[in-house]
């Protein structure tokens, strides 16, 4: 059986504050090797409470560089993960921009390939301030970054076993 539970928002953002600029030593640093931002913001659920999804290939979790699914660390299968899970682990909802939250997740893409992650940690005069690897940053509005094309995501909650 499977309950839900929201994810502590406060841990959430106090770990994106703590590792914004540095690399936490139990997780790979992917920089090298196609970015490191969803890695971060997985990081950042997980540290608020997210249970980690161990199904092979198509969960959410991460015990190391040789053993991690998907989800873990890729934009695009992040997204699928967090919109259509319906077992364990972290699941979420698109929402347009106008109703973006701290805590919320926002993609940017071009060309309908989304490439970048981020984290908002937090929302001034209607304008979503973000944290984010690869480019490490934190607290910096989402205007200052270049795109064609955004989506959000809701994370409602986390579900796991009981």
């Amino acid at each position: 059986m499977l309950i839900e539970y929201p994810l502590n928002l406060d841990a959430v953002l106090e770990y994106a504050g703590r590792w914004a600029y540095e690399r936490n030593p139990a997780f790979y640093n992917f920089n090298e090797i196609g970015g490191d931002c969803t890695n971060f913001v997985s990081q950042c659920l997980y540290a608020g409470g997210a249970a980690m999804n161990p199904t092979p290939d198509t969960g959410w979790y991460y015990y190391s560089i040789e053993d991690r699914a998907p989800a873990w660390t890729g934009v695009r299968f992040f997204y699928e993960f967090m919109v259509n899970n319906t077992g364990i682990g972290p699941y979420g909802v698109d929402i347009p921009i106008e109703e973006i939250q701290v805590g919320d997740i926002i993609q940017l893409g071009k060309n309908d390939r989304f490439y970048h992650t981020l984290l908002v940690v937090a929302i001034r005069d209607g304008v979503p301030y973000v944290a984010a690897h690869s480019k490490d940053v934190f607290d910096i509005p989402l205007f200052a970054y270049i795109y064609e094309q955004r989506r959000c995501i809701r994370i409602i909650g986390s579900r796991r076993e009981i």
